[in-house]
């Protein structure tokens, strides 16, 4: 379940994506499959061989894509990984811990 979004953001994340940017969005996330993991970070693009180079370094596979017909195909980051590249891509606003940002 998705939660914490503001419409404002996902507007400006989906605007990136259709223009070829690499685009970020963190929300809220609970799924079961992931216990212990409170967000998620949705890296998205247009450009799927663009995306799929970006994943590549750092290790995402293009079959991890999560291909969408609306457009807003993304790669889906939890967890320390989520943290790791977020911090390399220098977003540290996006990294929240205990539910406040990590400065």
């Amino acid at each position: 379940m998705a939660f914490g979004i503001k419409r404002r953001e996902l507007i400006e994340w989906k605007r990136k994506i259709d223009i070829g940017e690499i685009a970020f969005l963190t929300h809220y996330w609970l799924d079961d499959r992931f216990p212990g993991c409170k967000t998620v970070t949705k890296v998205g693009c247009s450009d799927l061989e663009k995306l799929a180079e970006w994943g590549k370094k750092y290790g995402l596979r293009k079959e991890w894509i999560h291909h969408r017909i609306d457009g807003y195909s993304h790669f889906d980051l939890i967890g320390d990984r989520q943290q790791e590249i977020l911090k390399q891509e220098g977003l540290m606003e996006h990294i929240w811990m205990n539910g406040t940002v990590e400065n």
